[in-house]
């Protein structure tokens, strides 16, 4: 009765899934295996255009239907989504392997009446992770006057004067750990096209990811900013440099004059050299996450610390929050966009944090090092000048 009830059948996408359901409340885990069944091309241009493998498995079902993506293997739409699902479904289960075994995410498929939807996946209350998010959207429609001011404000033409189809695609991720000598990460990484009326396709690709560590350890920045260079560098050796410091400068909170960690990567509006080349860089920076963030957990996630510590850590997760409201243009835009899921956009929230008046730590204590490195951002590989 179990199999019967919770998994769908195999002619419907060629894969088994298990609904996120449950059985007598408990929650059952969603995920699907794209597995190299005989007579459907679907799997057959999945294993061979999109993964190399002979298998993978997602959190839930794609947002497009499948007919879309088998009908499209070479289209910008269908690789985007496709990769998303898997960097969601490769990072979900890399966390959950450093919780406890009876913590897993919560897997949430949605759909939005104005076209696509997303899938949220969430940890909350873990023993490793207090919060941790992984996100992806697959969404369509019309851009509403306000956001096409918001993108000509930033440098983009548009032919057409009025409303404008668009596509997206992303994945986001926020991890808030639960002990304070484990860093926080963020990633995103999206796709953007624009259709004009003319027919013709405006499209640009945006992304990042970034380190906030509640203590600071200048091993494990180093680490962290090598696996980012390394996924730059096997693209275009100035993407490095450039990324970083538009990292630094874009995650400043300017009413405090410090950052929110120590950097990272990001970018946006990037259209060159070409679409696949463009595609293939954000590929590598996506898949950058796992090393560069998951050896940080194993070595700290037992780490000692005490009442002290945590305070402080939910102080600087109230900066976070901050940052993440007043500033971060992705949160605004997606909060403009009709049809917003405003749960998903705050999934990037921490479970707890605080606010002190006027807290200054002082320049000698182990806090005080970190805001230093906060208020004066640091050339972590020696590129700078070069």
């Amino acid at each position: 009765m179990f199999f019967k009830a919770f998994f769908r059948p195999f002619h419907e996408f060629g894969i088994v899934t298990l609904y996120n359901q449950g059985v007598r409340g408990k929650r059952v885990k969603a995920r699907f295996l794209l597995a190299a069944l005989p007579g459907l091309g679907f799997i057959d241009t999945v294993k061979k255009k999109a993964w190399g493998s002979s298998e993978i498995v997602f959190m839930a079902d794609p947002i497009t239907d499948r007919k879309t993506l088998d009908d499209n293997p070479t289209d910008m739409k269908t690789k985007m989504e496709l990769m998303i699902m898997r960097i969601q479904a490769e990072l979900c289960r890399a966390l959950e392997a450093e919780e406890n075994d009876e913590t897993k995410f919560q897997v949430d498929r949605w759909l939005r009446k104005e076209g696509g939807g997303g899938i949220t996946c969430i940890i909350q209350d873990g023993q490793v992770f207090e919060k941790a998010g992984v996100n992806i959207s697959v969404v369509k429609g019309t851009l509403p006057p306000a956001a096409v001011q918001q993108m000509k404000a930033r440098g983009k033409t548009f032919k057409s004067g009025g409303d404008l189809p668009f596509f997206a695609a992303g994945v986001s991720c926020v991890i808030h750990p639960r002990n304070p000598m484990v860093p926080t990460i963020h990633f995103n990484y999206r796709y953007f096209e624009v259709e004009e009326s003319d027919g013709s396709r405006q499209w640009w690709f945006g992304g990042g990811t970034d380190l906030t560590p509640y203590y600071l350890n200048e091993d494990d920045s180093r680490h962290f900013h090598r696996a980012l260079k390394k996924a730059c560098d096997t693209h275009d050796k100035t993407f490095y440099p450039k990324f970083k410091k538009w990292c630094d400068d874009y995650f400043h909170i300017t009413h405090r004059g410090e950052r929110r960690g120590v950097g990272g990567i990001f970018f946006d509006d990037v259209d060159y050299p070409s679409q696949e080349s463009a595609f293939k860089f954000v590929s590598s920076c996506a898949e950058a996450v796992i090393p560069s963030y998951i050896p940080l957990v194993k070595k700290h996630k037992n780490d000692g610390y005490g009442y002290h510590e945590r305070q402080w850590q939910l102080l600087r997760r109230g900066r976070y929050v901050e940052f993440n409201l007043i500033y971060d243009r992705g949160t605004k835009f997606g909060m403009h966009t009709p049809g917003a899921r405003y749960e998903s956009i705050l999934m990037s929230l921490p479970l707890v944090a605080r606010w002190e008046y006027m807290h200054s730590p002082q320049p000698d204590s182990a806090e005080g090092k970190l805001m230093a490195v906060l208020k004066n951002p640091r050339d972590w590989l020696g590129e700078e000048g070069k």
